[in-house]
């Protein structure tokens, strides 16, 4: 009899698979405000601490208000403790402020965007990331993420104004193993990770064998222990679209298809 693989283990979600939350300072997003304080502007909030919090790949800020509410918020380059940040409709477009999108002006370089008001930041939270306001719509504001990617959001929802700090975290090379199993600790990883075809037939289904080879597709209503590698692929091998374009893909009669259209076209014209 097989044992457990590691994607059925995963998925139960034993101790060693969870977030270790516990060690983080708290959840990094915005306060919740009313409309009349996102309509105003609050003058009072101060950087009283930047921090680094295992498991997040940039440094955060401690934000408290002049009202003694306090938050997390990732930190902007240049952001320094004792800056004053202002909330609201009515700040100032200055790195490390927290303005709603409709307030920032087009061209500025912005991060910790929110999808629906007050849901507290969802967008472009990594170290050395930010987003480009592009234009402003009727109630919307159309946003440019680092992937490229467009998206028109409520223009009530808040983000911060500037680049998201510690970037060219992932320049350093890890150099030892020893460095990314602390790593893998503290992003609860399973490290190593190893291949199915390197394992015995008893751990994995790519298991066994003389050599290492790959395996057949399995579909997409497979059990769970089975259900691992090329799951239900639409097309595979050498004619395959993803990996051979049409335009030099060789088809049954051995010949591309610019090639058999040169032939069809000498066999249609007319011998002298």
């Amino acid at each position: 009899m097989g044992k457990r693989i590691l994607v059925q283990r995963r998925g139960r979600g034993g101790s060693q698979f969870r977030s270790p939350s516990w060690i983080r300072e708290g959840p990094v997003r915005y306060l919740p405000m009313s409309d009349a304080e996102l309509n105003s502007v609050i003058r009072g909030g101060v950087v009283k601490e930047l921090m680094h919090v295992p498991g997040l790949n940039a440094p955060v800020a401690r934000i408290v208000l002049e009202d003694g509410r306090e938050f997390l918020n990732y930190a902007a380059e240049g952001m320094y403790v004792g800056q004053i940040i202002e909330i609201g409709a009515a700040a100032k477009p200055t790195p490390g402020n927290i303005l709603p999108l409709g307030k920032i002006p087009e061209g500025s370089m912005i991060y910790n965007i929110e999808k629906r008001v007050n849901d507290g930041g969802k967008f472009v939270r990594s170290g050395g990331t930010y987003a480009v306001v592009l234009i402003h719509k009727d109630s919307t504001t159309v946003v440019q993420l680092p992937s490229g990617k467009v998206m028109e959001i409520d223009s009530r929802a808040r983000a911060t104004v500037g680049i998201v700090a510690g970037g060219g975290r992932i320049e350093k090379p890890m150099v030892k193993a020893g460095a990314k199993y602390y790593r893998s600790l503290a992003k609860s990883w399973k490290y190593p990770t190893v291949r199915g075809k390197a394992m015995n037939a008893y751990a994995h289904p790519h298991g066994g064998g003389s050599h290492q080879k790959g395996e057949t597709p399995v579909p997409r209503t497979a059990p769970p222990g089975q259900k691992v590698g090329i799951i239900a692929p639409r097309c595979t091998g050498r004619r395959c679209p993803q990996i051979v374009p049409r335009g030099k893909r060789v088809w049954a009669s051995g010949y591309s298809k610019k090639t058999r259209l040169k032939n069809k076209r000498t066999s249609a014209m007319p011998s002298e």
